[in-house]
């Protein structure tokens, strides 16, 4: 099978997204983090379509073909959030299997949270709980050693500039951070390279950051307060993981109240759809039986 392209509006905007398997079938929608977009999640999409699910990867607002608004609040998590439910929709459904990487797992968590009656089943790779998550930036050493990139992200101007010299050689140089420098592909890296080059797309990307989080070790706290967790969890996460460390990872159960499962891998950095897409792609099969 190979994924088509689809041009969708949901909620108010214009979404491009990889798209296959049986039209009628359970839906997956998977989230893709930064600085990516749905090429991600390529092997997974094949393989839930051959597995017989409906797989939709969408470049999130901001990214790749999909409209960037303009504006920092226009990537505030309420709207990331009503992006997802309205994706949804579009295609048919009431409700989807939700999965997220980096970014896209943030989303996934907080969309669980709000909507839960639309999410059947939630898997979150290398990112946990945002109150988990937050708790350790605030409390633990090594995570908010982890979590010092933010500072510049959160830098406007600064952080596009630092990020676009020598032919935007440090956000090349992030694909290849970790265990595995090798793991996503260059042709993906020059795509999604080439695809935030464009006038205006670094920010949109950036804007993640500055609509959402803070500086420091309160980097997280604005996302704290989500609340549990219902709806059935797995949460994959690379015990070499530069940016996201153990202690997030071990007490998102605790933000659970779902049927939850911790799936270290071991060996594993940040991108787990390029490092282990076998693993991911079972986890994502495995939610659906």
């Amino acid at each position: 099978m190979t994924a088509s392209q689809h041009m969708v509006q949901a909620n108010g905007i214009r979404f491009r997204a990889m798209v296959d398997g049986p039209p009628h079938a359970d839906m997956f929608i998977l989230l893709h983090g930064f600085p990516e977009g749905a090429e991600s999640w390529m092997r997974q999409v094949d393989s839930l379509a051959k597995a017989g699910s409906l797989a939709v990867a969408p470049d999130l607002r901001g990214y790749g073909l999909t409209d960037a608004p303009e504006g920092t609040e226009s990537y505030a998590i309420g709207h990331l959030v009503d992006d997802v439910a309205a994706l949804i929709k579009t295609f048919g459904r009431e409700s989807a299997h939700v999965a997220g990487h980096d970014w896209g797992a943030v989303i996934a968590w907080f969309f669980a949270a709000r909507h839960p009656e639309m999410t059947k089943t939630l898997t979150a790779l290398s990112v946990g709980h945002p109150a988990a998550v937050a708790e350790a930036a605030r409390e633990d050493q090594d995570q908010r050693e982890r979590s010092r990139y933010i500072d510049l992200f959160l830098m406007e101007g600064k952080a596009e500039e630092v990020l676009a010299v020598d032919d935007y050689r440090r956000l090349r140089s992030m694909y290849a951070i970790g265990p595995n420098p090798e793991a996503v592909p260059r042709s993906v890296v020059d795509h999604f390279t080439r695809s935030l080059a464009r006038p205006g797309r670094l920010t949109a990307a950036l804007n993640y950051y500055r609509a959402n989080m803070g500086a420091g070790g309160e980097a997280w706290a604005r996302m704290a307060n989500i609340g549990p967790i219902k709806t059935p969890t797995v949460l994959l996460w690379g015990d070499q993981d530069p940016a996201l460390g153990r202690r997030g990872a071990e007490t998102t159960s605790s933000h659970v109240e779902g049927d939850y499962r911790l799936e270290v891998l071991e060996g594993a950095g940040h991108w787990l759809q390029f490092e282990r897409p076998d693993e991911v792609s079972r986890a994502l099969a495995a939610a659906a039986t």
